[in-house]
């Protein structure tokens, strides 16, 4: 996942000095230049009573920048205009990527009232600008002689990505629409940092306690050593805790023979958010729903989902529900065949009981050792985390000559957390990424990729390098041991090294143009891509070897994974298209009202077809990827780039060589390092020479 940071939705913590503004400003990081190497962020220095102080000064920095655009009494042109407003806000930057970085991914309470002060204000400024009459007709007024400008490409983009902007924002509305819209912003903002606040206390609320060694039944040992480790942490030695993390929750309901259990433990998981109480999201959905509704009609959309579609790839609902639907359909008649194997398995087994959801993940698992003779638990010797990062470190060497060094000494935000430098094939600086790998309940769930700085040319000429930042949740050491993943946290990881790939590789001058700064269904083009090279025979030998004893993956285990590796893709694929329905039904609704989201939800998955032995990946009141998470009417992206991802795989399989450096020259050259400076599908173009078909998707999920 690619995580936004939206000037629009959050910051601030009562702050009293008795000093002097000019000594205030000299104590706090945030007004200084960083002196740090490779100028990353002083987190060893910056302190949570610094954040309002430097978000008031940025915002008043800013309005200045504004104003200073906005008086001055030479035409507006290219430079006067366009790039003065696109290198305005610097200071406002900087401190809103800290802290809305580390509040994804260290918070804690004072964080938390930091943010309920700030949002509204930053919604109040960014739409006093985005909104502003004065400074919206210079860039009209620039944006009417486009033609006659002689603009670079760049140029070009900047400038029509600008006046969009503004268009997009409501520069075009009424002056009483322009205050409905300033409202709807400061209430959605709002309501961002309550659906998460409460998603993260129902996650971190649940713990299923064990107390008896019988109910370790069928669990691995490595397994059941974790949750002896989290028990303890949590001051219950002797017992065993399992928690609404992936790491725990997955293994558990995989692997238990307790089925009493499985449900107990899989129930938690699913009604997070969903059990009347002071952290219930259903009323929250309410708001969320109708307010993006209102925004849509204001600007002048029938839809939320028309108005969200209409900057992207895929233009409008109507392609997106057609591509969803084209999935759909092989891939829940394959999850029926799957139930149908697993239900035989069951009633060999004298079960006398039908599977429900949380009895899937268990059975799947006994069907594939069944037909496959391969267990989750072979594997994970074979990952362990730090062969599996410099797998991946490998892979980016051999396609695109970078070389990457791990640095001592730096400031993190979380000791946890690594920092690597990263150079090219000439040695030059491309960036630094920080990684940051285990649960921990200061963090959010799931795995996303950020930046702490992006890549732009300075006014000077100066090619201002990147600092990138991959936030992830993965199994944690355990014991003697180290971190050992399971394939599907390989794959994460690799999903995100993609993302920071894009990141890194950026080649752009504008800030607001450069690495992942593009539309939302196309940024998963360089992520998903990457997951193709974790599974390859050639890479697995690169990075797979046995944490104790250094043996490369055997091949014995390479065919079997090989020959399983399409097993169990109807259930994958039908969860994530039943969740990718859900976000557009609910947000291609066209009449504000009250939404019974139980009921709504039910309706939406019966309308497809979905049976009941499966529920969509994110259930409404923890889909934080369509609510807060900024992939609102966007959560079919991940299936329209593995229309794209499948497709450029394919060119580099097409030549016999998954490392072609030809193909991965061009596929640098027009996509990672172009970031938005031009049209999607042009870049593609550019790349693949031509437009990618569905079929390769189907093939890779073996539905076809």
């Amino acid at each position: 996942m690619k995580k936004l940071i939206y000037l629009t939705a959050i910051t601030a913590v009562l702050f009293s000095c008795s000093q002097s503004k000019k000594t205030e400003k000299v104590m706090n990081p945030f007004f200084e230049t960083y002196t740090t190497p490779y100028g990353v962020p002083p987190f060893d220095k910056i302190k949570n009573a610094d954040y309002l102080p430097a978000f008031t000064e940025g915002m008043k920095q800013q309005n200045a920048e504004i104003e200073q655009i906005v008086s001055n009494t030479a035409a507006p042109d290219f430079a006067n205009t366009i790039e003065a407003f696109e290198r305005s806000g610097e200071l406002l930057t900087r401190v809103s990527v800290v802290f809305f970085n580390v509040k994804e991914a260290n918070t804690n309470d004072s964080i938390d009232v930091i943010a309920e002060e700030i949002a509204p204000k930053l919604s109040q400024h960014h739409d006093a600008i985005m909104l502003n009459e004065a400074l919206f007709g210079k860039i009209k007024a620039v944006y009417d002689r486009k033609d006659s400008l002689h603009l670079n490409a760049e140029q070009a983009r900047l400038l029509e990505e600008t006046y969009k902007s503004f268009v997009r924002s409501g520069a075009n509305l009424s002056p009483e629409k322009k205050e409905e819209l300033k409202k709807v912003n400061e209430e959605l903002a709002m309501l961002e940092l309550k659906f998460d606040k409460n998603l993260l206390a129902e996650t971190n609320g649940f713990k299923l306690v064990i107390d008896k060694q019988e109910d370790l039944a069928g669990l691995p040992e490595g397994v059941v050593a974790s949750a002896a480790e989290e028990a303890k942490a949590a001051g219950m030695e002797g017992k065993w805790v399992f928690t609404l993390q992936k790491p725990s929750w997955i293994p558990f309901v995989t692997y238990s023979e307790k089925r009493d259990l499985r449900e107990k433990l899989y129930k938690a998981m699913y009604n997070r958010g969903d059990n009347n109480n002071e952290n219930d999201n259903k009323a929250l959905i309410n708001q969320f729903v109708n307010l993006r509704l209102k925004k849509a009609n204001i600007m002048g959309y029938d839809s939320w989902s028309a108005y969200v579609l209409d900057d992207a790839m895929a233009k409008n609902p109507e392609n997106v529900y057609n591509l969803l639907q084209k999935v759909w359909n092989p891939a829940i008649k394959r999850a029926k065949e799957e139930l149908a194997d697993m239900q035989k398995m069951v009633d060999a087994e004298g079960g006398n009981f039908k599977i429900e959801s949380w009895d899937w993940w268990y059975y799947a698992e006994k069907v594939r050792k069944a037909k496959y003779d391969l267990d989750e638990e072979q594997l994970r010797p074979y990952f362990e985390l730090k062969n599996v990062r410099d797998g991946a470190f490998a892979v980016a060497g051999k396609l695109y000559g970078l070389t990457f060094t791990q640095l001592e000494n730096m400031p993190l935000y979380h000791p946890e957390c690594q920092v690597f430098e990263v150079k090219d094939a000439d040695g030059s600086l491309i960036g630094v990424i920080y990684l940051d790998f285990f649960p921990r309940e200061s963090k959010k769930a799931g795995a996303w990729m950020t930046n702490y700085r992006e890549q732009y040319t300075s006014p000077d000429g100066k090619n201002v390098r990147p600092v990138v930042s991959l936030t992830c949740n993965f199994s944690k050491p355990v014991g003697d041991k180290p971190a050992l993943l399971t394939y599907d946290e390989v794959e994460t990881f690799f999903h995100e090294f993609g993302h920071g790939l894009h990141g890194l590789l950026s080649q752009c001058t504008y800030e607001s143009l450069a690495g992942t700064n593009v539309s939302r269904d196309f940024v998963e083009l360089p992520s998903q891509i990457m997951e193709h090279w974790a599974a390859e025979p050639e890479v697995l030998k690169m990075y797979a070897k046995h944490y104790q004893t250094g043996e490369v993956i055997p091949q014995e285990l390479i065919d079997k994974m090989e020959k399983a590796g399409k097993f169990n893709q109807g259930f994958v694929t039908t969860e994530f298209i039943a969740a990718a329905f859900l976000d557009m039904d609910y947000h291609t609704i066209k009449t504000p009202g009250d939404i019974d989201v139980n009921a709504f939800e039910k309706n939406s998955m019966d309308k497809i077809g979905l049976i009941s032995e499966i529920i969509p990946r994110y259930r409404s009141t923890y889909f934080a990827h369509a609510f807060p998470g900024g992939y609102s009417s966007g959560y079919y992206s991940y299936t329209w780039a593995e229309v794209l991802d499948a497709d450029a795989f394919d060119a580099f399989r097409e030549t016999g060589d998954i490392f072609n450096q030809d193909v991965a020259k061009s596929f640098r050259k027009n996509i990672l390092e172009r970031g938005n400076t031009d049209e999607p599908m042009k870049l593609y173009l550019n790349f693949r020479g031509k437009e990618p078909g569905i079929e390769p998707l189907l093939k890779n999920r073996g539905l076809l």
